[in-house]
């Protein structure tokens, strides 16, 4: 039986992973959760499921539940999260936390011994030579939860890593994919919500409609992988079927299919490297699919991908600020402030003026963090206040 700590329970990823737990009894134990601000969605899952230590986010609320479930211990804020990934009955953490905020608990559990089944694609993006280096020195092995990842994780299985010509990633394109760029200055964020193929939160949907989630999911790729981001492309695949590919030097290409859900990848990155069915699961059917299609990314049309292609190229703290511009870009979309065109505009000004750091130390991405971030929402304020005069 494998003891499991679930950080970000009450999020798409952590429900899918709770569901998994929930079907393979006598294969895992749960022995960590953790979340957020979700509490009323929290206490349906410790109604359901027993678990010895769970942390959220406010300290009011770890009273309030300690005093509804005494044989629970619970903590709160970051010291009670890093403290819940070096818990020493946890065998495997898997990090489904969303955002930057997901690196120092990566860090934490690897620095602990533990096995990371790795949801949270910032760890690798923001921090992955930190990530990969401390990963090796301890040991412990990163299986990949990303569908994308999974799949060329799974296509590398007994294969000689020397021999990968290169990786394809699979892009659905999210919700505009068939729109051109002046046909997306009027979408909306329920416009944008409305992913064609796959079910998830909200800030990874609009990540998915500008391709910023897959630009940040290739440099991921470059970390887990150790390759070059000049061995990594990306191709566009409505259907989501076929998962990522990997072509080898002989010419060769091996691909991972399956239906879009995540708890295929969720479930392999725990029971890695054995395999066990899953419940309610609809299996492929190559015949009602009937075809799959391909096309040529038009990096024109989606410059987000670009831009990434470009921070992972150039590294050090370039791909932390992408990806902290990226996030308060997102929710000020989610939240009406900018236009879904917008968000480019600021993650490509952030960069712009951004004094990158080349070798960074923890401390350097956290204040390069902190620095995007305030440098995004004090531009988002100007040009509100400059609208409304």
């Amino acid at each position: 039986m494998k003891r499991v700590t679930i950080l970000g329970c009450t999020g798409s990823i952590g429900m899918q992973a709770m569901d998994v737990v929930r079907n393979h009894p006598d294969d895992f134990e749960l022995v960590g959760l953790s979340c957020g601000h979700q509490i009323e969605k929290l206490r349906t899952l410790l109604d359901a499921f027993y678990c010895p230590y769970v942390c959220v986010m406010e300290e009011a609320d770890a009273k309030r539940l300690a005093a509804d479930y005494p044989n629970i211990q619970f903590g709160y804020g970051k010291e009670g999260l890093l403290t819940l990934c070096r818990q020493e009955e946890a065998d495997i953490v898997l990090n489904g936390i969303v955002g930057f905020a997901g690196l120092e608990p990566s860090l934490a559990a690897i620095e602990a011994g533990k096995d990371l089944a790795l949801a949270n694609k910032e760890t690798m993006v923001v921090g992955g030579s930190l990530v990969t280096r401390l990963a090796k020195e301890k040991g412990v092995r990163i299986l990949p939860v990303d569908s994308e990842h999974s799949a060329i994780f799974q296509c590398l299985q007994g294969e000689d890593h020397r021999q990968i010509k290169r990786l394809i990633i699979t892009a659905s394109g999210g919700a505009f994919r068939n729109l051109d760029r002046e046909e997306l200055k009027g979408v909306t964020k329920e416009q944008a919500l409305k992913h064609p193929n796959w079910s998830m939160g909200n800030s990874i949907t609009i990540d998915s409609a500008t391709m910023f989630n897959k630009g940040l999911e290739v440099i991921e790729a470059k970390w887990l992988f150790d390759l070059p981001l000049g061995k990594i492309s990306v191709i566009m695949h409505p259907e989501s079927i076929v998962h990522s590919m990997v072509e080898f030097v002989d010419g060769a290409v091996m691909a991972q299919m399956g239906t879009p859900d995540m708890r295929l990848p969720i479930q392999y990155a725990l029971t890695y490297p054995d395999r066990e069915p899953i419940a309610n699961s609809h299996a492929l059917n190559l015949e009602e699919v009937g075809q799959l299609t391909f096309r040529k990314m038009d990096f024109e049309r989606f410059p987000a991908l670009g831009m990434a292609y470009d921070a992972g190229r150039l590294g050090g703290t370039r791909p932390a600020v992408l990806n902290a511009a990226k996030e308060v870009a997102t929710q000020a979309f989610l939240s009406d402030e900018i236009s879904f065109l917008e968000i480019e505009e600021c993650v490509a000004d952030c960069l712009k003026h951004h004094r990158a750091i080349e070798e960074p130390t923890l401390d350097d991405l956290v204040m390069c963090d902190l620095w995007a971030r305030r440098y995004v929402r004090k531009r988002i304020g100007e040009s509100a206040s400059a609208d409304n005069h």
